[in-house]
């Protein structure tokens, strides 16, 4: 027989960690971290591109194109990777958020509204199963978009110091 603490669960379907983790999943957005390989580079690049193309009018009004490529071109590029560093941190926060409450022995939950918060405490079961989620699912997501992270800050680096010789 199971425990009757596994069983019942006050917190609320949606607000329950391994819920918020299958949403979050599903979601439009934050699957594209969950994408391997070349499917997710494609996914920055378009933003980039997409970036690339709001900043590159602002950049020809600063430099014009043809009198100063280079110019106009890193800084339409670091509009780009503008773009890029907001999507990055947007996907890292909400998958942070979902490790954190997959992690916790306790959980926050709202009944039904801001004002009566309440606090469950999860079972060994669920603790175990959440962290393992947290681990195995969720850590590598995490660790990936800190190497995009760095692989953009690296090329935005690169392009200051080009900026500060030419």
């Amino acid at each position: 027989m199971k425990d009757s603490s596994v069983k019942f669960c006050p917190v609320p379907y949606e607000q329950q960690p391994i819920n918020e983790y299958s949403q979050l999943k599903d979601s439009w957005l934050f699957r594209w971290a969950t994408i391997e390989g070349m499917g997710y580079w494609r996914k920055l690049a378009n933003v980039g591109l997409w970036g690339l193309l709001i900043s590159s009018p602002i950049a020809a009004a600063s430099f014009t194109p043809a009198k100063d490529p280079l110019r106009f071109g890193l800084l339409a590029l670091a509009g780009a990777f503008f773009w890029l560093a907001l999507l990055i941190v947007r996907l890292y926060l909400g998958w942070s958020y979902i490790s954190d409450r997959l992690q916790q022995e306790k959980v926050f939950y709202e009944e039904s509204g801001w004002y009566d918060g309440q606090m469950w405490e999860k079972p060994p079961e669920i603790i175990t199963r959440d962290r393992l989620i947290a681990t195995y699912q969720v850590a590598p997501i995490l660790q990936k978009l800190q190497k995009t992270a760095l692989i953009l800050t690296l090329l935005f680096a690169s392009g200051c110091l080009l900026w500060l010789y030419i």
